[in-house]
Order: structure tokens, then C-alpha cells, then sequence
């Protein structure tokens, strides 16, 4: 009779957005494995995994497969590739301290911000009709503008892998790219325009989250 009532965790791990985390995982395990030896075949291979961030929640929701494995699962794919890309970028770029703090941000900024959801008894991470902040709520609250900057984001970070040379200055580079044509210029604001409102994000939900952290000791302590 134990047996019969235990839930099936089975079922769970072989939802079809979990299935597309796996592959994910997989994927990116590969990419980074060539990422100095075919640098081509990486930059597409980590692009495909990225595009697929967005498959799994439309699978997820389609199918009614929606579950907080899978949302970890998600993140921490997402934290793990873009963490791995900056490490690299800091070999090759200097100064290599700015991709190791974009590096620090990301990670923190969501780690407080998963943490303090479950802390204040939300579900999703990205319920932020609370917040005070016009541009947090945008964010998470548009998946148009929401894909843009993080597209943006990643796709400056590609870009910048496929020009790297050694010990390069990233300013030099950048310079270069937008110095070749008007549309390259253009291009090239389009992405840092993305680029930088993802990070002004990242800080805003870094103080937001690390405030209910706060509050939430201030209540208890209260309540006590």
C-alpha cells in the first residue's frame, strides 16, 4: 500500500521541457569542450541551447508540465552557460576583471531573487507586481523586451568570443566593429542597449530581492 501512494518523481523528470533541459546540458557540455578549437561550431551550438530556454517554458506550459524541478533546471543551465562564457571572455579580453563582475552580478541577482521568492511564499521568480520599480516589472512583465535583452545579451557575448584574439582589449575591439560601417554601428548599439538595460536589471534585482531578505528578518523578529 506504501508503494501505490508514493509519488511518481519519475514522471517528473521525463517532462518534455526537463527532457529539453537535459539536452541542454548536453549540448552546452560539448560546446565548451571545442570552444577554442572550433570556435564556429561553439558559438552555434551554445546559441541552439539558448534558443531552447525558450522552448521548454512553451513546452512546459502546453503541455501543462510546469514544475519547480524544471524551473531550477532552467536557471541553473542558464546561470552555469553564461557564467562559462565569461570566464572565457575574461582570458581573452582585458581588462578580465569587468566579465568576471558581470559574472558575479548574474549569479547573485538570481540567486537572491529565487531565494527571497520562495522566502516570501511565491512561486515564480519572476512575479514582480509588488515591486516599486516601473523598469523590474517591464522586464519580467514583457516577454517581447524580456527576450530582447536577454537575446542582446547573449548574442554580444558570442560576438565578442568570435572577434577575440589574445589579451585583447574589448574596447578596441568594439571600436573596430562599429568603425567598419554605419550598420555595424548600429547593430552594435542595438546589442549594448540590450546588453546594459539586462544588467541595470540584474542590480535593481539584486537590491529588491536582498530588501525581502531584510524584511523578512525585521517581520519575524516582530512577530517573535
Amino acid at each position: 500500500m506504501a508503494s501505490k501512494s508514493r509519488p511518481r518523481t519519475l514522471s517528473v523528470y521525463l517532462y518534455i521541457p526537463n527532457i529539453i533541459g537535459y539536452i541542454r546540458v548536453l549540448m552546452n557540455c560539448f560546446a565548451f569542450a571545442i570552444c577554442f578549437s572550433n570556435k564556429e561550431l561553439f558559438s552555434i551550438l551554445y546559441f541552439i541551447s539558448f534558443v531552447c530556454d525558450a522552448l521548454d517554458g512553451w513546452f512546459a506550459r502546453k503541455f501543462n508540465q510546469v514544475s519547480t524541478f524544471g524551473a531550477v533546471l532552467d536557471m541553473v543551465t542558464d546561470r552555469i552557460s553564461t557564467a562559462c562564457l565569461l570566464v572565457i571572455l575574461s582570458q581573452v579580453y582585458r581588462p578580465n576583471f569587468v566579465f568576471l563582475s558581470l559574472l558575479a552580478l548574474d549569479i547573485a541577482s538570481h540567486w537572491l531573487q529565487m531565494y527571497s521568492t520562495f522566502l516570501v511564499g511565491k512561486s515564480n521568480h519572476k512575479d514582480v507586481k509588488d515591486s516599486t520599480s516601473w523598469l523590474f516589472k517591464l522586464y519580467y512583465g514583457n516577454r517581447m523586451f524580456m527576450g530582447y535583452c536577454c537575446i542582446a545579451c547573449e548574442v554580444l557575448y558570442i560576438t565578442l568570443f568570435l572577434l577575440a584574439k589574445e589579451s585583447e582589449k574589448m574596447t578596441d575591439v568594439l571600436l573596430g566593429v562599429a568603425q567598419q560601417s554605419l550598420i555595424n554601428s548600429a547593430l552594435l548599439a542595438f546589442l549594448l542597449f540590450g546588453w546594459a538595460t539586462k544588467q541595470l536589471v540584474n542590480i535593481i534585482q539584486m537590491k529588491t530581492a536582498a530588501d525581502l531578505c531584510v524584511l523578512y528578518d525585521l517581520n519575524k523578529k516582530h512577530n517573535a
